[in-house]
Order: C-alpha cells, then sequence, then structure tokens
C-alpha cells in the first residue's frame, strides 16, 4: 500500500484514496456516507486505505450540509458546445436571487462516460446536483438520485427530477420540412447510442418509415463536429448520396458541412442540412443553418428552479418538466434537384 512521502506534507482526499484501491472517488464518497450502492468487502477495503493512507473525513461537515445545504452543484457534459453554456447561464440566472452558490464540474471526457466528474460535487456536499447531460444508463441515474438530489437535464429519466425539451415534436418537424422540400435520401448523423439519448433518432427512423423512405443512420465516434466530419465521408461516396442531412446538433451539422465542401458539395445547393440546438454559431452570417430550437437558457433557468424546489422541500416527488421546441428555417436548406 503506497504511504506518502516522508518530509513531504500533503493533504489526503478521496481521490487519493480511490486510487489506492482501484475505484472511483464516487464509490469513495459513498461509503463514507453510508449511501447504498457500495458492497461491504468494497467499503472495508476503502476505510482500510483511508486509515493507513491518513484520511480524514469530516463527518461534521458533511451532517451540516445535509441538514442546511446551500450549495448546489452543476454537472456540464461539454463546455465547448454552446447550448451548455447557455444550460450554465440559465441555471445562475434562477439560482442568483437566491443567493445559493454554485460549483461547477465539466466532463473531462466529450462524449463518453465520466462519473468522476459528478462525484467531485458529491465530495464537495452540494444540496442538489443539476446535470446536464448524464449519459449513464437510467439504472445508474436512479442509484445516483437515490445518493444526492438529482435534477437531469436534455434528459427524462423515470423517477428523477428531469427538465428536457421535446425532442420527438423537434425531430418530427425537422425531418417533415425536408420531405415538404421534396427530399427522399435523407441521412442522419449522431453519435454514440446511450440509453436515454435516442429519441432523435428513433423519431427521424419513425418519420422516414411513415413516408415510406429507408432510413441512412450514420454513427459518428462522440457527439463533436469532428467526428461528425469523419463519420460522414460514409455519406459523400459517388453513388447515391443524400439530398439532405438531420444531424444530432449543430456542432454535429457544422462538421458535416465543413466534409461536404472538401467534396465539392455545397449547401445548400447540392446539401441541405438541419441541426439541433438553435446555438449562438447556427445563427451567424455565412453559416444560417436551418436547426431545432430547444431553448437552453430556458431548460438551465427550469433546472434551477427545479433544484430550488428540491432544496426546499427534499421528500416530494420527482418532477417532470417538458419544454417545447421548434424548428428555426433558415438559409441551409433548399427545395430537393
Amino acid at each position: 500500500m503506497t504511504r506518502p512521502a516522508a518530509g513531504r506534507p500533503h493533504s489526503i482526499t478521496q481521490a487519493d484514496v480511490a486510487r489506492e484501491v482501484g475505484v472511483s472517488r464516487t464509490l469513495v464518497s459513498f461509503a463514507f456516507r453510508g449511501a447504498p450502492g457500495v458492497s461491504e468487502e468494497t467499503k472495508q477495503a476503502i476505510f482500510d486505505a483511508a486509515k493507513i493512507l491518513g484520511y480524514r473525513h469530516n463527518a461534521a461537515a458533511a451532517d451540516l450540509a445535509r441538514k442546511q445545504p446551500s450549495t448546489i452543484g452543476l454537472f456540464l457534459l461539454d463546455l465547448s458546445n454552446e447550448v451548455y453554456v447557455d444550460i450554465f447561464s440559465g441555471v445562475r440566472e434562477s439560482l442568483s436571487p437566491a443567493k445559493k452558490r454554485l460549483i461547477l464540474s465539466v466532463s473531462r471526457s466529450r462524449g463518453s462516460i465520466d462519473p468522476d466528474s459528478v462525484g467531485s460535487l458529491i465530495e464537495a456536499r452540494v444540496g442538489v446536483v443539476i446535470a446536464a447531460t448524464l449519459l449513464e444508463p437510467d439504472a445508474q441515474v436512479q442509484e445516483l438520485a437515490r445518493s444526492v438530489p438529482l435534477v437531469s437535464v436534455t434528459r427524462r429519466v423515470d423517477g428523477v427530477d428531469s427538465v428536457y425539451s421535446d425532442n420527438v415534436a423537434g425531430t418530427q418537424a425537422a425531418v417533415e420540412h425536408l420531405l415538404r422540400l421534396g427530399h427522399t435520401r435523407i441521412a442522419h448523423v449522431t453519435g454514440p447510442a446511450h440509453q436515454g439519448h435516442e429519441d432523435r433518432r428513433q423519431t427521424y427512423e419513425s418519420v422516414m418509415r411513415q413516408a415510406g423512405l429507408v432510413p441512412q443512420v450514420v454513427f459518428a465516434q462522440d457527439y463533436t463536429q469532428e467526428a461528425a466530419s469523419e463519420a460522414s465521408d460514409r455519406l459523400f461516396g459517388p453513388w447515391d448520396r443524400p439530398t439532405a442531412v438531420f444531424a444530432h446538433n449543430d456542432e454535429m451539422a457544422l462538421g458535416v458541412r465543413e466534409n461536404a465542401v472538401v467534396h465539392g458539395l455545397e449547401v445548400p445547393r447540392d446539401l441541405s442540412l438541419v441541426g439541433y440546438d438553435n446555438s449562438r454559431i447556427a445563427r451567424l452570417h455565412g453559416i444560417d443553418l436551418t436547426s431545432v430550437d430547444l431553448h437552453a437558457l430556458e431548460l438551465g433557468r427550469t433546472a434551477g428552479i427545479t433544484a430550488l424546489d428540491r432544496l426546499a422541500n427534499p421528500g416530494g416527488p420527482a418532477v417532470d418538466r417538458k419544454l417545447g421546441s421548434r424548428l428555426v428555417v433558415r438559409g441551409s436548406t433548399a427545395a430537393a434537384t
């Protein structure tokens, strides 16, 4: 077992204990809080490692935090995506009048599961965690919500406070817009399949089949502009290329646009393009991207209000708040030729 080097003062943290045992910081936090989900064997290993390393759990501060929580944690999946910047702004706007502190944690892994980023908020003993967006399966999110009050943003999870926009209506509007323009070869570019994040793909497939058309889905390695650009190579062959693409988000739409230009295609003359989010970049002159507005700022405001409500009423039933969505038509779509 590793011990701190002599003569070199070091404040032992739960992260040190986690590394020693080979588990996540979240699991260490669960063990010290007596939360469910940690086996007795693992819990004992954590306590043994903590004792040898000299970690001291501040139980008094944890108890105080649980009785009178005044801090709210905010987890953001990807701060490089402007949607999450808008969600952050909305959350902060709601919390400011209530004078609640906000602690921010951003995922270290774009487009993949990073539970330790949420674990850092649990270690900070926040009263509520607002999470935008969790990629873990529903069962794991529900387990997490049993340890700390949780508000899931952009995604609905049964039994968990959820604030999200209507992905089904938004996707229907996007695909039907392309159908009305006469497009029949419409592809969809999306990221990895995660439970709770497949509404847009599934709705796209359903609308296409109802129109008597064959869906064409391309999965990128993640939800970023770079990944979408690389994945869209599969679309731009010499035969039967799509005349329109509906992308999972605006970033991915821009990646498709970049690759289309490389292949000598012009938007919208050769390729109509629809994104999702209605981010600031979609509105820029020269980009002019048709996109579904999920009202990110309002999602953040609503999530902040939901978190405050949960602090005031910790034992109340889970709330389900679905916001509307609308298609904003710009210059990236045109009639099929």
